[in-house]
């Protein structure tokens, strides 16, 4: 099997359903906690110890989008999921599902010689893909 291309300009982003216009890109991680379970006697280890999933990532945005913005300010912050939907021309390749997510910062950046762009750094609780 080849590799998959996707296209940058043909994939999508939602966050509770609203498309996010002006996606420049997103990135993420899947960490799993583990610990190594040692041996006594013997310089190695014998097995591990997995613990928890943890999530990150960043949503990169012409301009800004106003609803993560709002989320971001809140007094008591709501999670919200997102969904990014991978194409290859106008065919669905895959479909990453992150849910219960929370907005952990913000940068916002803007040169004289391009289009403002704003950097959003999330987390979540799980990542589906489909």
């Amino acid at each position: 099997m080849g590799p998959m291309i996707v296209s940058a300009a043909k994939s999508k982003v939602t966050i509770d359903g609203d498309i996010v216009d002006g996606i420049q890109s997103i990135d993420f991680k899947v960490r799993r906690r583990q610990a190594d379970v040692e041996s006594v006697g013997w310089g190695e280890r014998i097995g591990v110890e997995s613990g928890q999933v943890i999530v990150t990532g960043t949503l990169r945005v012409s301009s800004m989008f106003k609803k993560l913005d709002d989320l971001l300010y809140m007094e008591v912050p709501d999670s919200y999921n997102m969904v990014a939907e991978l194409n290859k021309g106008d065919e669905l390749v895959k479909k990453i599902t992150f849910d219960e997510c929370y907005l952990d910062d913000k940068s916002f950046e803007m040169t004289a010689n391009g289009v403002a762009l704003t950097v959003y750094n999330f987390t979540a609780t799980r990542a589906r893909e489909e």
